[in-house]
């Protein structure tokens, strides 16, 4: 996937996203962040796992940000069931704990990225994609 993903920063169109997370403030704040940025396209939201399957097949964005406890099926389990799909997708788990609570899961897929809560940015979310 990492050729994917480079594929991604090179075209000029803005970098389309789905925004997975369960809690609609902070949903509706990353949502409301990414709009104010240049180079990113939200195209949809999902509060929980099977929606954000769902719009990631419906919508076909070249990256999904997702909140790693949604209700239904964890960010892990969505991120996982995104690879075996084989589309071109990036994926960046956030979480409001810190990347050493995830460390050995995101060891076992490289191409996944993290990013705390706390550290979320445009520019984080761009070097997610390098």
């Amino acid at each position: 996937m990492a050729d994917g993903m480079m594929t991604v920063m090179t075209t000029d169109r803005p970098i389309r996203i789905v925004v997975a997370d369960d809690h609609p403030v902070v949903r509706g704040g990353l949502v409301a962040m990414l709009r104010t940025i240049p180079g990113f396209d939200v195209v949809g939201e999902a509060a929980d796992g099977e929606s954000a399957l769902a719009s990631v097949t419906e919508l076909r964005p070249e990256m999904v940000l997702l909140g790693v406890q949604l209700p239904d099926l964890d960010g892990f389990a969505v991120a996982e069931r995104l690879g075996a799909d084989g589309d071109p997708v990036a994926i960046v788990l956030t979480s409001s704990r810190g990347v050493t609570s995830f460390r050995r899961r995101l060891a076992a897929n490289p191409d996944w990225r993290f990013i705390s809560k706390s550290e979320l940015s445009g520019e984080a979310l761009a070097a997610a994609l390098r």
